[in-house]
């Protein structure tokens, strides 16, 4: 986790900010740690984490062809020059 050394201060009605403390003690996570996730969705979304990345990519249920199949798909033509 990247060191945290700049603070915000933000106002918030006290719904919402009771909404956020219950929504973050049912995660258990801090409402810190959730204002931070949403910055970064609504105004940082093509920056990602790589393990988050790789973990997205993981969980696609993709079709995948055996290794024959592919290989011969993967060149133009869709041949094997012999």
């Amino acid at each position: 986790m990247p060191i945290l050394s700049k603070r915000v201060q933000v106002l918030l009605p006290p719904p919402l900010w009771e909404r956020l403390r219950q929504m973050a003690r049912e995660q258990e996570r801090s409402v810190g740690s959730l204002i931070r996730e949403a910055i970064q969705k609504v105004y940082f979304p093509t920056e990602m984490d790589p393990l988050e990345a790789v973990q997205q990519m993981a969980a696609m249920e993709l079709p995948v062809a055996d290794w024959d199949q592919m290989e011969l798909e993967s060149v133009p033509g869709g041949c094997l020059a012999e």
